[in-house]
């Protein structure tokens, strides 16, 4: 079987460095916010040429928590993505704010950014752009859009550590870049965790509270808090991996080019638009065929998996924001379309090849 990622093979690359550091935790006994996760946010911050960073236990306390310390709350609207993991309008309802979607890009997948400002209200406080499948979104445009009326920016990056837009990278443009370190992601741990990319010190020492019972220490507690603390294993596991990210994204690029080389006449392929920096957190193809095509890569033994299959404002669960299908047409389109193939460092040309000629042959 064809996995979506092989997380064994990339264990078995780094193996000692793993056991190594996993063994310096558990003789330090110190597993909560420990000299690991300083590190940690001091490279991130690095990473990202931001002042901050601030790791927290998952890519949905790291948008809940920035939301909450960026001062959004009940009665205020952040406008988002209807085309995204549930979290993104899951954090912003934990605020007692309202999610307000917008459609997005067909070739992107993306926030369409021309829309933006017909959604704004008196209620309108934030954006929430997500940089989707690993492709930052327009950042510049959603900057000016949200000076012109005072807005807050917090981008979700759970898909693109080390995605880039003219030289800065994804996560470092608004008030908060918060990524997910799900074992599944570009950067992935050995279990949950999420951190948070922060220009404003004042804005990380308020998360710092926060995700630590409202306490900066020594039992005094300031406010209301979260228990949201990044462990000392995930951060020491993750420094690791940190060190190979930029390769493991530079061979997802490779993947990505073989892929759109061979099937970019057959299926819509992932695009990459100018000053852009893909890192294909997934690798997602559009047809009409998709349920034909996922069903002959799984006679195939190759996984293939749908994200999305029913956009946000179409969940059961959002019901109560009083959407319907047809608000958003090129989300649901595309929810009745994509496709993500299998892709990842340790991903065999002849494995790509072999997945392409099933595509083909359907198509």
């Amino acid at each position: 079987m064809v996995p979506m990622v092989d997380l064994k093979k990339q264990f078995h690359e780094i193996r000692d460095d793993i056991l190594k550091v996993l063994t310096e935790v558990l003789e330090s006994t110190q597993y909560i916010l420990g000299p690991k996760v300083s590190e940690l946010e001091r490279r991130i911050a690095e990473y990202h040429a931001v002042s901050q960073a601030v790791g927290v236990a998952s890519g949905t306390d790291a948008l809940h928590l920035s939301l909450n310390a960026l001062g959004i709350g009940k009665g205020d609207e952040v406008i988002t993505t209807p085309f995204t993991f549930f979290a993104t309008a899951e954090a912003i309802l934990y605020t007692g704010a309202t999610p307000v979607f917008v459609d997005i890009e067909p070739d992107t997948f993306n926030i369409d950014v021309r829309q933006i400002e017909s959604k704004i209200t008196k209620g309108t406080k934030a954006i929430l752009p997500v940089h989707l499948f690993g492709l930052t979104t327009d950042m510049e445009e959603i900057l000016k859009i949200a000076k012109k009326h005072n807005l807050k920016v917090i981008e979700d990056c759970a898909q693109s550590f080390g995605a880039g837009l003219n030289g800065k990278k994804a996560g470092s443009f608004g008030d908060a870049g918060c990524f997910s370190f799900y074992p599944s992601k570009n950067l992935g741990g050995y279990g949950d965790g999420g951190i948070i990319a922060l220009h404003d010190t004042a804005v990380a020492d308020e998360i710092r509270k926060l995700r630590n019972h409202g306490s900066k220490g020594s039992y005094i507690h300031e406010r209301i808090g979260f228990n949201s603390r990044l462990d000392e294993i995930q951060a020491g596991i993750l420094l690791i991996k940190l060190n190979h990210i930029d390769e493991y994204n530079r061979k997802r690029r490779q993947h990505a080019a073989i892929y759109n080389e061979l099937l970019s006449d057959t299926v819509r392929c992932p695009v990459e638009k100018k000053g852009t920096y893909h890192v294909f957190q997934q690798y997602t193809i559009r047809s009409p065929k998709r349920d034909e095509i996922q069903k002959r890569l799984k006679e195939n033994g190759i996984s293939s998996v749908i994200y999305y299959p029913v956009p946000l404002h179409l969940q059961g669960a959002l019901k109560f924001l009083n959407y319907k299908e047809g608000d958003f047409p090129v989300a649901e389109k595309a929810a009745r379309e994509v496709l993500s193939l299998p892709i990842y460092p340790e991903l065999e040309e002849s494995v790509i090849i072999k997945i392409a000629e099933i595509i083909k042959d359907v198509v």
